[in-house]
């Protein structure tokens, strides 16, 4: 079984998770200075196995660099999203926001992989950006969902490779179609539930829809 320990990093109060199994683990969007994150992990002795980023929005990935350097470990996220890092939504100085720390990275597919000592199904859920991803631990009954899903809400799709559309229908296909019990951890704000989203959220619900 995993512990999730979240923390909420940078100038857009990004949730950044910590997923362990007690001695190994994997951290999921970094997204501002990681120093709370590297003491946890140095408090805790737990070995980090890698970095993984839902997608390449400047506001989910600044800690990668300082993560990368201090326990030499690989960042994973889609290669759809590496375009992103030639602007500002990923490089950064969006808005008068921090620019990016430069990092390595290496392209994580769609697949069944494991970490932290457990099963992950990496989904495929473009809408937000081309590459976005979810990761679903199905003997824990979480996902993190990047900025999908939120409480009541989904993520915005006015940023380059945006599409609401897609960004729906991923969130149905893949989000929606997991146990109803399902924790769904977003990229901002509060957990919430399949059950929860699918009858209150006002993007899928049909109680709110015409």
């Amino acid at each position: 079984m995993i512990s999730i320990k979240a923390f909420v990093l940078g100038p857009l109060e990004t949730n950044c998770y910590l997923v362990h199994n007690g001695s190994v683990s994997v951290v999921i969007d970094p997204g501002g200075d990681p120093a709370e994150v590297v003491d946890f992990l140095r408090g805790r002795k737990l070995d980090l196995e890698a970095v993984l980023n839902t997608h390449l929005h400047f506001d989910h990935i600044q800690g990668n660099a300082a993560l990368g350097r201090e326990f030499s470990v690989k960042i994973l996220a889609s290669s759809e999203d590496d375009y992103l890092l030639d602007t500002e939504v990923g490089g950064g100085g969006f808005m008068g926001f921090p620019l990016t720390p430069k990092f390595e990275h290496e392209n994580l597919l769609p697949g069944e992989y494991e970490f932290a000592g457990n099963t992950c199904q990496v989904l495929a859920t473009p809408g937000h950006s081309p590459g976005s991803l979810s990761f679903y631990f199905p003997e824990a009954g979480v996902v993190f969902s990047g900025d999908l899903v939120f409480f009541r809400s989904i993520g915005r799709t006015d940023f380059p490779g945006g599409d609401q559309d897609k960004l729906v229908n991923s969130a149905r296909e893949k989000i929606l179609s997991l146990p109803p019990d399902t924790i769904i951890y977003p990229g901002h704000g509060p957990e919430t539930r399949v059950k929860d989203e699918e009858l209150h959220n006002p993007f899928f619900s049909r109680v709110w829809q015409p």
